[in-house]
């Protein structure tokens, strides 16, 4: 089961069942489209947004990449949990597949993308910043 969240249920919890289950869960869940910082084939269902933190707080989101999805090289300004659920992601260090966890520093800098897509959940510690491409 899952429950959307709404300005009148923000101090419930919000429960999303069936992680392990990818295409049901997608099925159940509203996707938006997200463009910021050069994104092209993305969408999210954020579970907490810097709306709610602030401006340079933590946000998290349920992240699909739908086939041949990118986003724009940028520095990372706190740390980012990414849990690939389903498909594969890939970055500068490699392919990762479902069930990969990546961990990115402060400072660091990538560029990801997917060639088949990918489900992740995604907890940025502070907003991201455009950045050079890695060399």
């Amino acid at each position: 089961m899952t429950s959307q969240p709404t300005e009148q249920t923000r101090s419930a919890p919000l429960i999303i069942e069936g992680l392990d289950r990818p295409r049901e869960l997608e099925r159940q869940l509203t996707f938006t489209p997200l463009t910021a910082d050069g994104r092209v084939g993305v969408e999210v269902f954020p579970l907490y947004t810097t709306g709610q933190t602030g401006p340079g707080g933590p946000a998290a989101s349920l992240v699909r990449y739908h086939p041949g999805a990118a986003a724009a090289p940028h520095r990372h300004t706190g740390y980012e949990i990414i849990q690939v659920l389903e498909g594969e992601l890939i970055t500068e260090d490699g392919v990762h597949p479902a069930h990969s966890m990546l961990v990115l520093a402060p400072g660091s800098v990538h560029a990801p993308r997917t060639e088949k897509g990918a489900l992740m959940l995604v907890v940025w510690e502070s907003p991201v910043e455009p950045a050079e491409p890695v060399r």
